[in-house]
Protein backbone atom coordinates (compact mmCIF):
# COMPACT_ATOMS: atom_id res chain seq x y z
CA UNK A 1 0.00 0.00 0.00
CA UNK A 2 1.19 3.46 -0.51
CA UNK A 3 0.94 6.01 1.89
CA UNK A 4 1.29 9.47 2.76
CA UNK A 5 1.53 11.74 5.18
CA UNK A 6 0.29 15.33 5.26
CA UNK A 7 1.90 16.94 7.64
CA UNK A 8 0.20 20.29 8.19
CA UNK A 9 0.14 23.37 10.05
CA UNK A 10 -3.73 23.92 11.09
CA UNK A 11 -4.92 27.58 12.74
CA UNK A 12 -7.23 26.62 16.11
CA UNK A 13 -10.82 26.59 15.26
CA UNK A 14 -10.59 27.99 11.18
CA UNK A 15 -12.45 25.10 10.44
CA UNK A 16 -13.11 26.50 6.77
CA UNK A 17 -9.14 26.72 6.28
CA UNK A 18 -7.98 23.34 7.80
CA UNK A 19 -10.36 21.91 5.65
CA UNK A 20 -9.21 23.31 2.12
CA UNK A 21 -5.54 22.12 3.47
CA UNK A 22 -6.75 18.62 4.22
CA UNK A 23 -8.77 18.64 0.81
CA UNK A 24 -6.00 19.99 -1.08
CA UNK A 25 -3.48 17.44 0.32
CA UNK A 26 -5.68 14.31 0.33
CA UNK A 27 -6.02 15.91 -3.78
CA UNK A 28 -1.57 15.78 -4.30
CA UNK A 29 -1.82 12.34 -2.94
CA UNK A 30 -4.42 11.21 -4.83
CA UNK A 31 -3.02 12.52 -7.64
CA UNK A 32 0.67 10.77 -6.58
CA UNK A 33 -1.13 6.95 -6.51
CA UNK A 34 -1.17 6.80 -2.70
CA UNK A 35 -4.16 4.30 -1.18
CA UNK A 36 -4.13 6.30 2.06
CA UNK A 37 -3.22 9.66 2.96
CA UNK A 38 -2.77 10.25 7.27
CA UNK A 39 -2.97 13.74 8.82
CA UNK A 40 -2.45 14.78 12.29
CA UNK A 41 -4.33 14.99 15.77
CA UNK A 42 -7.10 16.72 15.77
CA UNK A 43 -6.30 17.84 12.44
CA UNK A 44 -9.74 19.59 11.80
CA UNK A 45 -9.92 22.13 14.88
CA UNK A 46 -6.25 22.36 15.23
CA UNK A 47 -4.52 21.48 18.55
CA UNK A 48 -5.08 22.63 21.36
CA UNK A 49 -8.55 24.01 21.00
CA UNK A 50 -8.49 23.97 25.06
CA UNK A 51 -11.81 25.76 26.39
CA UNK A 52 -13.27 26.88 22.79
CA UNK A 53 -14.29 22.71 23.81
CA UNK A 54 -16.82 23.99 26.09
CA UNK A 55 -18.33 26.13 23.10
CA UNK A 56 -21.01 23.76 21.80
CA UNK A 57 -20.82 26.33 18.32
CA UNK A 58 -17.25 25.06 17.97
CA UNK A 59 -17.99 21.19 18.30
CA UNK A 60 -20.99 21.69 15.83
CA UNK A 61 -19.07 23.71 13.58
CA UNK A 62 -15.93 20.32 13.99
CA UNK A 63 -18.69 17.97 13.19
CA UNK A 64 -19.81 19.93 10.18
CA UNK A 65 -16.19 19.94 8.94
CA UNK A 66 -15.82 16.26 9.46
CA UNK A 67 -19.42 15.44 7.31
CA UNK A 68 -17.87 17.95 4.23
CA UNK A 69 -14.39 16.16 4.19
CA UNK A 70 -16.22 12.84 4.55
CA UNK A 71 -18.88 14.23 1.31
CA UNK A 72 -16.20 15.76 -0.97
CA UNK A 73 -12.72 13.62 -0.63
CA UNK A 74 -12.68 10.57 -2.97
CA UNK A 75 -10.39 8.38 -4.50
CA UNK A 76 -8.45 8.10 -1.43
CA UNK A 77 -8.52 6.72 1.79
CA UNK A 78 -8.25 9.06 5.06
CA UNK A 79 -7.20 9.25 8.57
CA UNK A 80 -7.16 12.46 10.61
CA UNK A 81 -8.08 13.30 14.19
CA UNK A 82 -11.60 15.16 15.34
CA UNK A 83 -13.69 16.10 18.33
CA UNK A 84 -16.82 13.44 18.65
CA UNK A 85 -19.17 13.36 21.59
CA UNK A 86 -18.93 11.07 24.21
CA UNK A 87 -22.07 8.92 24.01
CA UNK A 88 -22.05 7.82 27.39
CA UNK A 89 -24.01 9.63 29.85
CA UNK A 90 -21.41 9.64 32.45
CA UNK A 91 -17.71 10.83 31.70
CA UNK A 92 -16.44 13.99 30.24
CA UNK A 93 -18.73 15.18 27.28
CA UNK A 94 -15.98 14.83 24.54
CA UNK A 95 -13.59 12.16 22.76
CA UNK A 96 -10.50 12.70 21.26
CA UNK A 97 -10.87 10.62 18.46
CA UNK A 98 -9.04 9.21 14.84
CA UNK A 99 -11.05 8.86 11.88
CA UNK A 100 -10.65 6.59 8.48
CA UNK A 101 -13.20 7.71 5.85
CA UNK A 102 -13.26 6.73 2.08
CA UNK A 103 -15.30 7.79 -0.49
CA UNK A 104 -18.34 9.32 1.78
CA UNK A 105 -18.48 6.61 4.39
CA UNK A 106 -16.44 6.40 8.16
CA UNK A 107 -15.12 3.08 8.26
CA UNK A 108 -13.02 3.14 11.12
CA UNK A 109 -13.09 5.42 15.00
CA UNK A 110 -10.79 4.79 17.52
CA UNK A 111 -10.54 7.20 20.96
CA UNK A 112 -8.07 7.99 22.25
CA UNK A 113 -6.95 6.52 25.68
CA UNK A 114 -3.52 8.24 27.17
CA UNK A 115 -4.86 11.64 27.94
CA UNK A 116 -1.84 14.00 29.22
CA UNK A 117 -2.18 16.26 32.17
CA UNK A 118 1.13 17.37 32.57
CA UNK A 119 3.46 20.26 31.30
CA UNK A 120 1.10 22.22 28.68
CA UNK A 121 -1.15 19.22 28.54
CA UNK A 122 -4.60 19.41 30.18
CA UNK A 123 -6.87 16.87 27.95
CA UNK A 124 -8.54 15.27 31.02
CA UNK A 125 -10.42 18.94 31.60
CA UNK A 126 -12.36 17.98 28.52
CA UNK A 127 -12.19 14.23 27.16
CA UNK A 128 -12.92 11.11 28.52
CA UNK A 129 -10.32 8.51 28.05
CA UNK A 130 -11.41 5.68 25.13
CA UNK A 131 -12.06 2.56 25.33
CA UNK A 132 -9.39 0.11 24.26
CA UNK A 133 -9.22 -0.33 19.84
CA UNK A 134 -9.15 -3.14 18.12
CA UNK A 135 -6.69 -3.62 14.62
CA UNK A 136 -8.89 -3.31 11.38
CA UNK A 137 -8.13 -4.52 7.87
CA UNK A 138 -7.65 -1.76 5.24
CA UNK A 139 -6.61 -2.91 1.62
CA UNK A 140 -4.95 -5.68 2.81
CA UNK A 141 -3.33 -4.39 6.10
CA UNK A 142 -3.90 -4.94 9.40
CA UNK A 143 -3.63 -1.58 11.18
CA UNK A 144 -3.05 -0.80 14.90
CA UNK A 145 -4.66 2.97 15.19
CA UNK A 146 -3.28 5.57 18.09
CA UNK A 147 -3.51 9.35 18.74
CA UNK A 148 -0.08 10.95 20.63
CA UNK A 149 0.30 9.64 24.22
CA UNK A 150 -1.10 6.13 23.51
CA UNK A 151 2.20 5.35 22.30
CA UNK A 152 3.96 6.71 25.09
CA UNK A 153 4.01 4.66 27.64
CA UNK A 154 6.59 1.87 27.03
CA UNK A 155 7.90 0.08 29.90
CA UNK A 156 11.44 -0.44 28.38
CA UNK A 157 11.26 3.38 27.14
CA UNK A 158 9.99 4.87 30.76
CA UNK A 159 11.15 4.22 34.02
CA UNK A 160 8.19 5.04 35.91
CA UNK A 161 5.00 4.58 33.56
CA UNK A 162 1.76 7.14 34.18
CA UNK A 163 -0.99 4.99 32.69
CA UNK A 164 -1.82 1.80 33.65
CA UNK A 165 -2.47 0.45 30.52
CA UNK A 166 -0.01 0.63 27.22
CA UNK A 167 -2.50 0.55 24.10
CA UNK A 168 0.39 0.16 21.91
CA UNK A 169 1.54 -3.14 23.57
CA UNK A 170 -2.47 -4.16 23.26
CA UNK A 171 -2.64 -3.82 19.98
CA UNK A 172 1.04 -5.36 19.03
CA UNK A 173 -0.45 -8.46 21.07
CA UNK A 174 -3.73 -8.75 19.05
CA UNK A 175 -1.33 -8.55 15.60
CA UNK A 176 -1.19 -6.04 13.40
CA UNK A 177 0.96 -5.09 10.17
CA UNK A 178 1.47 -1.70 10.79
CA UNK A 179 0.93 0.89 13.60
CA UNK A 180 -0.43 4.40 12.65
CA UNK A 181 0.41 7.00 15.28
CA UNK A 182 -1.66 10.66 14.79
CA UNK A 183 0.25 13.25 16.72
CA UNK A 184 0.39 16.37 18.17
CA UNK A 185 3.50 16.19 19.63
CA UNK A 186 4.95 19.63 20.96
CA UNK A 187 8.31 20.70 20.64
CA UNK A 188 11.31 21.42 22.21
CA UNK A 189 15.45 20.97 21.67
CA UNK A 190 16.28 17.63 22.32
CA UNK A 191 12.43 16.25 21.65
CA UNK A 192 13.37 15.01 18.23
CA UNK A 193 16.14 12.52 19.04
CA UNK A 194 14.10 10.96 22.14
CA UNK A 195 11.32 10.29 19.70
CA UNK A 196 13.29 9.00 16.79
CA UNK A 197 14.84 6.61 19.66
CA UNK A 198 11.13 5.49 20.99
CA UNK A 199 9.61 4.82 18.02
CA UNK A 200 12.82 2.69 16.61
CA UNK A 201 12.15 1.00 19.90
CA UNK A 202 9.11 0.47 19.51
CA UNK A 203 9.03 -0.85 16.03
CA UNK A 204 11.79 -3.20 16.74
CA UNK A 205 10.37 -4.31 19.89
CA UNK A 206 7.27 -5.12 18.34
CA UNK A 207 8.55 -5.77 14.72
CA UNK A 208 6.12 -3.99 13.16
CA UNK A 209 6.51 -0.66 11.36
CA UNK A 210 5.14 2.21 12.98
CA UNK A 211 3.94 5.70 10.96
CA UNK A 212 3.95 9.23 13.00
CA UNK A 213 1.84 11.71 11.55
CA UNK A 214 2.51 14.83 13.40
CA UNK A 215 1.12 18.61 13.07
CA UNK A 216 3.49 20.80 12.51
CA UNK A 217 3.49 25.13 13.41
CA UNK A 218 2.75 27.61 16.37
CA UNK A 219 -0.16 27.66 18.48
CA UNK A 220 0.34 30.80 21.21
CA UNK A 221 3.28 29.55 23.36
CA UNK A 222 3.49 26.29 22.01
CA UNK A 223 5.40 25.05 18.71
CA UNK A 224 4.90 21.37 16.85
CA UNK A 225 8.12 20.76 14.84
CA UNK A 226 6.53 17.75 12.52
CA UNK A 227 9.20 15.82 11.10
CA UNK A 228 6.54 12.92 10.25
CA UNK A 229 8.09 9.50 9.77
CA UNK A 230 7.97 5.87 9.29
CA UNK A 231 9.87 3.55 11.14
CA UNK A 232 10.55 0.19 9.81
CA UNK A 233 10.24 -3.10 11.76
CA UNK A 234 13.83 -3.18 11.88
CA UNK A 235 14.19 0.34 13.85
CA UNK A 236 15.18 2.17 10.75
CA UNK A 237 13.63 5.05 9.61
CA UNK A 238 12.61 4.65 6.46
CA UNK A 239 10.46 8.28 5.52
CA UNK A 240 10.82 11.67 7.52
CA UNK A 241 9.40 14.64 6.86
CA UNK A 242 11.00 18.54 7.08
CA UNK A 243 10.97 20.50 10.49
CA UNK A 244 8.68 23.15 10.93
CA UNK A 245 7.32 23.61 7.56
CA UNK A 246 4.44 21.88 5.92
CA UNK A 247 4.86 18.67 4.04
CA UNK A 248 3.87 15.83 2.31
CA UNK A 249 5.89 12.60 2.18
CA UNK A 250 5.03 9.07 0.92
CA UNK A 251 5.70 6.07 2.32
CA UNK A 252 5.40 2.06 -0.15
CA UNK A 253 4.65 -0.52 2.33
CA UNK A 254 5.45 -3.14 -0.44
CA UNK A 255 8.44 -2.05 -0.66
CA UNK A 256 9.45 -0.55 2.52
CA UNK A 257 10.95 2.85 1.11
CA UNK A 258 9.79 6.27 1.46
CA UNK A 259 11.07 10.23 1.09
CA UNK A 260 13.22 11.84 3.49
CA UNK A 261 13.33 15.36 3.85
CA UNK A 262 16.20 17.28 5.37
CA UNK A 263 15.54 18.65 8.84
CA UNK A 264 17.59 21.47 11.05
CA UNK A 265 21.32 20.54 11.29
CA UNK A 266 21.99 21.04 14.87
CA UNK A 267 20.44 22.04 17.87
CA UNK A 268 21.27 25.69 17.46
CA UNK A 269 19.84 25.71 14.20
CA UNK A 270 16.25 23.73 14.83
CA UNK A 271 16.01 26.32 18.32
CA UNK A 272 16.06 29.32 15.75
CA UNK A 273 13.86 27.57 13.05
CA UNK A 274 11.49 27.31 15.59
CA UNK A 275 11.34 31.10 16.82
CA UNK A 276 11.33 31.99 13.45
CA UNK A 277 8.36 29.66 12.72
CA UNK A 278 6.42 30.76 16.44
CA UNK A 279 6.78 34.40 15.57
CA UNK A 280 5.53 34.14 12.24
CA UNK A 281 2.39 31.97 13.46
CA UNK A 282 1.83 33.65 16.48
CA UNK A 283 1.54 37.09 14.98
CA UNK A 284 -0.26 36.02 11.54
CA UNK A 285 -3.06 33.96 13.69
CA UNK A 286 -3.65 36.51 15.87
CA UNK A 287 -4.17 39.15 12.73
CA UNK A 288 -0.80 40.98 12.85
CA UNK A 289 1.34 41.29 9.56
CA UNK A 290 4.48 43.83 11.46
CA UNK A 291 6.25 44.36 14.68
CA UNK A 292 8.52 46.50 16.31
CA UNK A 293 10.95 46.09 18.25
CA UNK A 294 12.83 48.36 20.82
CA UNK A 295 16.95 47.75 20.17
CA UNK A 296 19.08 48.34 22.85
CA UNK A 297 22.84 47.30 21.77
CA UNK A 298 22.53 44.05 23.26
CA UNK A 299 22.84 40.36 22.31
CA UNK A 300 19.10 39.64 23.14
CA UNK A 301 17.17 42.28 21.36
CA UNK A 302 19.26 41.86 17.99
CA UNK A 303 18.30 38.26 18.30
CA UNK A 304 14.64 38.99 18.64
CA UNK A 305 15.30 41.68 15.46
CA UNK A 306 16.78 38.59 13.74
CA UNK A 307 13.98 36.48 14.08
CA UNK A 308 11.22 38.88 13.40
CA UNK A 309 12.73 40.04 10.43
CA UNK A 310 13.09 36.22 8.81
CA UNK A 311 9.71 36.05 10.23
CA UNK A 312 7.73 38.68 9.00
CA UNK A 313 9.96 40.19 6.41
CA UNK A 314 12.28 43.18 7.05
CA UNK A 315 9.49 45.48 5.37
CA UNK A 316 7.00 44.66 8.36
CA UNK A 317 9.79 45.23 10.83
CA UNK A 318 10.37 48.31 12.80
CA UNK A 319 13.14 49.15 15.31
CA UNK A 320 13.39 51.73 18.02
CA UNK A 321 16.25 52.66 19.70
CA UNK A 322 15.89 54.64 22.59
CA UNK A 323 18.83 56.28 24.15
CA UNK A 324 18.66 57.57 27.70
CA UNK A 325 21.71 59.62 29.65
CA UNK A 326 23.64 56.42 29.95
CA UNK A 327 23.70 54.98 26.66
CA UNK A 328 27.25 54.22 25.25
CA UNK A 329 28.55 55.62 21.85
CA UNK A 330 29.06 51.72 21.26
CA UNK A 331 25.02 51.74 21.33
CA UNK A 332 24.40 54.25 18.96
CA UNK A 333 26.46 52.57 16.33
CA UNK A 334 26.10 48.74 16.94
CA UNK A 335 22.01 49.11 17.03
CA UNK A 336 22.45 51.27 13.51
CA UNK A 337 24.55 48.73 11.63
CA UNK A 338 22.64 45.80 13.06
CA UNK A 339 19.66 47.87 11.20
CA UNK A 340 21.52 47.94 8.55
CA UNK A 341 22.39 44.52 7.76
CA UNK A 342 18.90 43.63 8.54
CA UNK A 343 17.42 46.10 6.12
CA UNK A 344 14.44 46.98 9.38
CA UNK A 345 13.20 50.27 9.66
CA UNK A 346 15.42 52.06 12.59
CA UNK A 347 14.15 55.36 14.47
CA UNK A 348 16.16 56.98 17.34
CA UNK A 349 13.94 58.35 20.17
CA UNK A 350 15.92 59.59 22.99
CA UNK A 351 14.11 59.50 26.38
CA UNK A 352 16.14 61.92 28.52
CA UNK A 353 13.61 64.71 28.60
CA UNK A 354 11.34 62.27 29.33
CA UNK A 355 12.94 61.14 32.24
CA UNK A 356 14.55 64.30 33.40
CA UNK A 357 10.17 65.15 33.75
CA UNK A 358 9.65 62.15 35.74
CA UNK A 359 12.26 62.86 37.87
CA UNK A 360 11.07 66.68 38.38
CA UNK A 361 7.42 65.74 38.97
CA UNK A 362 7.94 63.10 41.44
CA UNK A 363 9.77 64.02 43.69
CA UNK A 364 12.45 66.59 44.64
CA UNK A 365 15.13 64.53 45.68
CA UNK A 366 14.98 62.19 42.49
CA UNK A 367 17.93 62.92 40.56
CA UNK A 368 20.67 63.66 43.09
CA UNK A 369 23.11 60.82 42.85
CA UNK A 370 23.70 58.20 41.84
CA UNK A 371 20.14 56.23 40.15
CA UNK A 372 18.75 53.84 42.47
CA UNK A 373 16.28 50.92 41.35
CA UNK A 374 13.37 53.20 41.00
CA UNK A 375 14.99 55.58 38.43
CA UNK A 376 16.06 52.76 36.13
CA UNK A 377 12.41 51.06 36.33
CA UNK A 378 11.43 54.42 35.27
CA UNK A 379 13.80 54.40 32.12
CA UNK A 380 12.13 51.38 31.44
CA UNK A 381 8.96 51.97 31.48
CA UNK A 382 9.34 55.34 29.60
CA UNK A 383 10.59 52.93 26.66
CA UNK A 384 8.10 50.48 27.19
CA UNK A 385 5.36 53.68 27.25
CA UNK A 386 6.93 54.58 23.56
CA UNK A 387 7.37 51.42 21.97
CA UNK A 388 3.21 50.40 22.80
CA UNK A 389 2.58 54.20 21.32
CA UNK A 390 4.05 53.16 18.60
CA UNK A 391 2.38 49.93 18.33
CA UNK A 392 -1.38 51.71 18.73
CA UNK A 393 -0.32 54.34 15.38
CA UNK A 394 0.85 51.25 13.40
CA UNK A 395 -1.05 48.14 14.39
CA UNK A 396 2.55 46.48 14.92
CA UNK A 397 2.89 43.91 17.45
CA UNK A 398 5.57 44.75 20.30
CA UNK A 399 8.04 41.73 20.55
CA UNK A 400 9.92 41.74 24.29
CA UNK A 401 13.42 40.93 24.46
CA UNK A 402 13.65 39.64 28.03
CA UNK A 403 15.61 35.87 28.01
CA UNK A 404 14.69 32.97 30.13
CA UNK A 405 18.06 33.77 32.77
CA UNK A 406 16.28 37.25 33.29
CA UNK A 407 13.06 36.74 33.98
CA UNK A 408 13.83 33.12 36.05
CA UNK A 409 15.53 35.59 38.74
CA UNK A 410 13.49 38.67 37.65
CA UNK A 411 16.28 40.83 35.70
CA UNK A 412 13.40 42.83 34.11
CA UNK A 413 10.62 45.55 34.84
CA UNK A 414 6.81 44.95 34.81
CA UNK A 415 5.11 47.41 32.35
CA UNK A 416 8.47 48.77 31.18
CA UNK A 417 11.14 46.32 29.26
CA UNK A 418 8.23 43.21 29.93
CA UNK A 419 5.45 44.99 28.17
CA UNK A 420 4.43 43.71 24.08
CA UNK A 421 2.45 41.27 22.97
CA UNK A 422 4.83 38.38 22.60
CA UNK A 423 8.11 37.18 24.01
CA UNK A 424 10.02 35.47 21.21
CA UNK A 425 13.28 34.26 23.49
CA UNK A 426 11.38 34.01 27.21
CA UNK A 427 12.43 30.17 27.05
CA UNK A 428 15.85 31.03 25.67
CA UNK A 429 18.94 31.00 28.43
CA UNK A 430 21.11 33.86 27.88
CA UNK A 431 24.18 31.67 27.53
CA UNK A 432 22.01 30.07 24.74
CA UNK A 433 21.07 33.31 23.01
CA UNK A 434 24.81 33.73 22.30
CA UNK A 435 25.35 30.40 20.52
CA UNK A 436 22.25 31.21 18.61
CA UNK A 437 24.15 34.66 17.46
CA UNK A 438 26.94 32.57 16.63
CA UNK A 439 25.16 30.09 14.54
CA UNK A 440 23.16 33.37 12.24
CA UNK A 441 26.91 34.62 11.99
CA UNK A 442 28.42 31.37 10.65
CA UNK A 443 28.02 33.01 6.79
CA UNK A 444 27.72 36.40 6.59
CA UNK A 445 27.76 39.03 10.06
CA UNK A 446 24.05 39.99 10.98
CA UNK A 447 24.62 40.55 14.09
CA UNK A 448 27.62 43.23 14.60
CA UNK A 449 30.12 41.55 16.19
CA UNK A 450 30.47 43.90 19.17
CA UNK A 451 27.06 43.27 19.82
CA UNK A 452 28.11 39.15 20.71
CA UNK A 453 31.25 40.12 23.08
CA UNK A 454 30.14 42.98 24.53
CA UNK A 455 29.41 42.54 28.72
CA UNK A 456 25.67 42.55 28.96
CA UNK A 457 24.16 45.88 30.46
CA UNK A 458 20.96 47.43 31.14
CA UNK A 459 22.45 50.61 30.79
CA UNK A 460 20.26 52.27 33.39
CA UNK A 461 22.86 53.48 35.62
CA UNK A 462 26.72 54.92 34.87
CA UNK A 463 28.54 52.20 33.85
CA UNK A 464 26.39 49.26 34.35
CA UNK A 465 26.76 45.78 33.62
CA UNK A 466 24.26 42.48 34.55
CA UNK A 467 27.17 41.13 36.74
CA UNK A 468 26.59 43.82 38.79
CA UNK A 469 23.69 42.16 40.88
CA UNK A 470 23.96 38.86 39.11
CA UNK A 471 26.54 36.06 38.78
CA UNK A 472 27.94 35.25 35.40
CA UNK A 473 25.34 33.70 33.16
CA UNK A 474 27.36 30.84 32.76
CA UNK A 475 26.69 29.89 36.47
CA UNK A 476 23.29 30.69 36.58
CA UNK A 477 21.73 29.09 33.71
CA UNK A 478 22.96 25.43 34.56
CA UNK A 479 21.34 26.25 38.17
CA UNK A 480 18.29 27.47 35.95
CA UNK A 481 17.57 24.59 34.41
CA UNK A 482 18.57 21.76 36.85
CA UNK A 483 15.95 23.62 39.39
CA UNK A 484 13.01 24.77 36.55
CA UNK A 485 13.15 22.18 34.16
CA UNK A 486 14.46 18.88 35.73
CA UNK A 487 13.00 19.68 39.69
CA UNK A 488 16.38 19.15 41.37
CA UNK A 489 16.59 21.12 44.64
CA UNK A 490 19.17 22.86 46.46
CA UNK A 491 21.11 19.85 47.63
CA UNK A 492 21.32 18.30 44.52
CA UNK A 493 22.66 20.93 42.92
CA UNK A 494 25.32 21.73 45.90
CA UNK A 495 26.29 18.31 44.90
CA UNK A 496 27.14 18.34 41.57
CA UNK A 497 29.28 21.50 42.04
CA UNK A 498 27.58 24.76 42.20
CA UNK A 499 28.21 27.21 45.27
CA UNK A 500 25.38 26.88 48.25
CA UNK A 501 24.87 30.70 48.36
CA UNK A 502 24.59 30.84 45.49
CA UNK A 503 22.37 28.30 44.46
CA UNK A 504 20.17 29.71 46.84
CA UNK A 505 20.31 33.11 45.77
CA UNK A 506 19.14 32.20 42.65
CA UNK A 507 15.99 29.53 43.68
CA UNK A 508 14.77 32.62 46.05
CA UNK A 509 15.28 34.92 43.00
CA UNK A 510 12.95 32.29 41.04
CA UNK A 511 10.66 32.13 43.46
CA UNK A 512 10.38 35.59 44.44
CA UNK A 513 9.14 36.75 40.80
CA UNK A 514 6.33 34.22 40.05
CA UNK A 515 4.35 37.27 40.25
CA UNK A 516 6.18 39.15 37.22
CA UNK A 517 6.36 36.44 34.89
CA UNK A 518 2.65 35.83 35.69
CA UNK A 519 1.94 38.94 34.24
CA UNK A 520 4.17 38.78 31.40
CA UNK A 521 3.06 38.25 27.45
CA UNK A 522 3.46 34.70 26.31
CA UNK A 523 6.40 33.08 25.40
CA UNK A 524 7.60 30.53 23.05
CA UNK A 525 8.48 27.25 24.22
CA UNK A 526 11.29 25.87 23.37
CA UNK A 527 12.94 23.92 26.32
CA UNK A 528 11.51 20.65 28.19
CA UNK A 529 9.79 23.09 31.11
CA UNK A 530 8.90 26.72 30.20
CA UNK A 531 7.16 29.52 32.77
CA UNK A 532 3.99 30.15 31.73
CA UNK A 533 1.28 27.53 31.30
CA UNK A 534 3.17 24.73 31.49
CA UNK A 535 4.79 25.71 35.35
CA UNK A 536 1.65 26.08 37.49
CA UNK A 537 3.17 27.43 40.79
CA UNK A 538 1.37 29.34 43.40
CA UNK A 539 1.83 33.31 43.92
CA UNK A 540 0.92 33.71 47.49
CA UNK A 541 3.10 30.62 48.90
CA UNK A 542 5.08 30.55 52.56
CA UNK A 543 7.12 27.04 51.31
CA UNK A 544 10.70 27.68 50.97
CA UNK A 545 12.91 26.35 48.72
CA UNK A 546 16.20 27.31 49.50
Amino acid sequence: MKIAIAQINPTIGAFQHNARKIIAQAESARRLGCDLVVFSELAIPGYPPRDLLDKPQFIAAGQACLERLVAEIAGIGVILGSVMENPSPGGKPLLNAAVLFEDGLILQRIFKQLLPTYDVFDERRHFEPGPPSEPFDYKGQRIGLTICEDLWNDKDIFSKQIYSVDPAADLAAKGVDLLVNISASVYHYGKNTFRTKMFASLAKKYQVPILFANQVGGNDSVLYDGVSAVYAASGRQVARACDFEEDLILWDSARGTGEIRPISADTNASIYKALVTGTRDYLTKCGFDRAVIGLSGGIDSALVACVAADALGADKVSTLFMPSPYTSRDNYEDTRRLADNLKVAYDIVPIDGIFESFLRQLTPDFGNGEPGITEQNIQARIRGTILMAHSNRSGSLVLTTGNKSELAVGYCTLYGDMCGGLAVIADLPKTRAYEIARHLNSDTERIPERIITKPPSAELKPGQTDQDDLPPYEVIDPIIQGYVEESKGLETLVKEGFDRQVVSDVINRIDRNEYKRFQAPPGIKITPKAFGEGRRYPLAKRFALA
